[in-house]
């Protein structure tokens, strides 16, 4: 199983929005369309552990019984399909992975208890919320392997940042290269702002910094 202890630090101080760009420049589609925080202050880094649920008729395992052995500063990635008609998370996902020391979670479907994500700082990224319950109508299919999340491929271990404006999918295999052109563009925004705020035209700046 990958480590979390790899996840470069750069990461962390990178907004989404750079991090699409630069995966939009190498061709790699891997935006979480719809994805959106709880709350908008929620930001989360880490590298994904993924798991697929379907209807209950058609699948195992509980939904929830495998969060005790999720390693801490993890991302737990869930597909739902997209389902707005039944959650896969909650409170008592919640309390188990914030004392399990779990980074937050990203669902491809929606979640409830809301509150208790909100109260206790846990970073939760859904496509919306609902009071009803997954039980009997939700399980596990499966653990660690590929999914997907807003129309993105989630492979276990590839890093997933969230912000205010979404999240998107770092695949592991690409990591370095992803990196390098996400501080590049990094670096140009900031030149760019610096710029500006010293009186200069957005035309020359982006002529400047070749920021197209």
């Amino acid at each position: 199983m990958p480590s979390n202890d790899d996840v470069h630090d750069d990461w962390k101080n990178l907004a989404t929005s750079t991090v699409s760009d630069a995966l939009d420049r190498l061709g790699i589609a891997s935006q979480c369309v719809g994805i959106e925080p709880l709350d908008t202050t929620f930001r989360l880094c880490g590298r994904a552990f993924t798991m697929r649920a379907l209807p209950a008729s058609a699948a195992g395992g509980s939904l929830g019984d495998y969060i005790d052995d999720v390693p801490p500063g993890r991302v737990i990635a869930i597909d739902n399909a997209g389902r707005m008609d039944t959650t896969v998370w909650g409170d008592i996902m919640t309390r188990a992975a914030v004392k399990t020391g779990i980074a937050g979670t990203v669902l491809d479907g929606v979640s409830r208890n809301v509150d208790r994500s909100l109260d206790m700082g846990y970073p939760v990224f859904s496509r919306g919320r609902s009071m009803r319950t997954g039980k009997n109508r939700v399980a596990r299919d499966g653990l660690n392997v590929a999914i997907s999340i807003g129309g993105a491929r989630v492979n276990d271990g590839d890093v997933l940042l969230g912000d205010c404006d979404g999240v998107v999918v770092v695949p592991a295999a690409r990591e370095s290269e992803i990196l390098e052109e996400a501080r590049r563009l990094d670096e140009r925004e900031a030149n760019i702002r610096r710029a500006l705020e010293s009186g200069m035209r957005l035309d020359a700046a982006r002529r400047k910094w070749r920021f197209d």
